[in-house]
């Protein structure tokens, strides 16, 4: 995994990525993803509301698992066309060990639509 490092970035290359906190309200299936991915619709607070995006994550959650979980996502990507499905953001996440991915989280709630430090 891994040795593809990227370079040094400047602070501003980093402040340029939004990254924002939200809350997942809604899970639909996606069967017509390529890989197996699941939809999410994830609340990231007044300011930017609510997005939606797919994430291939079907391996460790189950849509009724994640309706109330508080994930990251860069929200200021152009959207992406899936299919026929439109990605709005993009949901963090790390790979396990089998390379199925893990959702990058908070540790404890925090408002929606908080940017990354």
């Amino acid at each position: 995994m891994g040795t593809d490092r990227p370079g040094p970035i400047d602070f501003s290359d980093f402040l340029a990525v939004d990254i924002r906190v939200g809350t997942v309200i809604d899970v639909q299936p996606f069967p017509e993803a390529r890989k197996p991915a699941l939809k999410l619709f994830i609340d990231f607070g007044e300011e930017i509301g609510v997005k939606k995006t797919s994430a291939q994550i079907t391996r460790h959650y189950r849509s009724e698992t994640l309706i109330g979980t508080q994930v990251l996502a860069v929200v200021n990507f152009p959207p992406r066309q899936i299919g026929k499905f439109m990605s709005e953001v993009l949901t963090l996440g790390f790979p396990d060990a089998n390379g199925e991915i893990v959702l990058a989280g908070v540790e404890r709630p925090v408002p929606n639509g908080g940017r990354m430090h």
